[in-house]
């Protein structure tokens, strides 16, 4: 190179931004979502997990946050994109997004947290020994769907008409817990609403549909879709005065009644943990796929009395936490 070429190229990277060149050089994490709502809590646990084992962003790795904003398309179109890109690592929430993803790529590790069982929805061959570059973990959820309505039957033993929010969209997650769901009810002797909410825009039918069918309490499912949009869920459920259960805590502490589920942030450190283990060099397929088994009952008494609900003191006891 001459001496003037030379001078041209170093005066250029000399007026880049301090640490772009470096930053260039550093592996980069693909974030795939239906919308930034979620992203604040789930990277924060996320981030936890890598700087648990010696990752901190910025200097060992950077984000690519992609937003589906609940078009099917676009998750496609992102997932292209991100494989295209050469990522490190894609992270994802949904099983039918899972799917997706596992479609557009099959070298570059993908790590998902889950609700649903990733053999029997064909995400993963075997949990002990994954194959191919999917690896993850899933949680209580699907588990837990007869007994969350057992404690809502318990809550409001009188009520014979509940109502049930499903994205149909997840079709892979919201058949089994549709089945499940269904299950339970008929053991107990209730009778299930099927209400479909498929974008956000659905919500506000969804709620209509609810009351115009009279149905005395509420089972929000435990799609993604939902935990997007917690606080209009569950104002909306105590401003209709319906008694509404939970996927998850983050519901509760947003106004909602209660709550039954795994603890959302254990799986979202995970999804942390075992990305910072394919940074260093380890292969998806020989990182089992964990089940996230700690599940936690959350009260919201302030919720309670303003729906005229007194809490039996057999779930108060069995509380894991009381917001008063």
């Amino acid at each position: 190179m001459r001496r003037r070429e030379f001078i041209a190229v170093a005066a250029g990277v000399a007026t880049l931004p301090f640490g772009a060149s470096a930053q260039q050089n550093i592996p980069v994490i693909g974030f795939l979502d239906l919308n930034p709502k979620n992203a604040d809590n789930i990277l924060a646990e996320v981030r936890r997990g890598l700087a648990e084992n010696g990752y901190v962003e910025g200097r060992d790795f950077q984000f690519d946050n992609r937003w589906s904003d609940y078009h099917s398309e676009r998750l496609t179109a992102n997932a292209v994109d991100l494989v295209q890109r050469g990522v490190a690592a894609i992270l994802m929430f949904k099983t039918q997004d899972v799917l997706v993803a596992k479609a557009a790529t099959k070298s570059i590790p993908i790590v998902f947290w889950i609700g649903s069982d990733p053999v029997a929805t064909g995400i993963v061959g075997s949990l002990n020994r994954p194959g191919g570059n999917l690896t993850g973990c899933y949680n209580l959820n699907m588990a837990l769907i007869g007994k969350r309505l057992e404690v809502l039957h318990e809550l409001v033993p009188a009520v014979t008409s509940i109502a049930y929010f499903v994205n149909p969209r997840n079709e892979a997650y919201s058949a089994a817990e549709t089945k499940e769901l269904q299950s339970a009810a008929d053991a107990l002797g209730v009778q299930l609403l099927i209400v479909n909410i498929a974008t956000p825009n659905d919500i506000e039918a969804a709620f209509a549909k609810l009351l115009r069918e009279r149905a005395g309490a509420l089972f929000v499912g435990g799609d993604a879709l939902f935990y997007s949009h917690r606080d209009r869920l569950a104002p909306l459920a105590a401003h209709h005065a319906i008694p509404a259960i939970f996927a998850a805590r983050e519901y509760v502490t947003a106004g909602g009644l209660i709550s039954f589920g795994t603890r959302y942030s254990d799986g979202y450190r995970l999804v942390g943990n075992y990305t910072a283990h394919i940074l260093k060099g380890e292969k998806p397929s020989d990182l089992p796929v964990q089940q996230i088994t700690t599940s936690e009952l959350v009260i919201n008494l302030e919720a309670a009395k303003s729906l005229g609900l007194t809490v039996p003191s057999t779930l108060l006891a069995r509380a894991d936490e009381v917001i008063e």
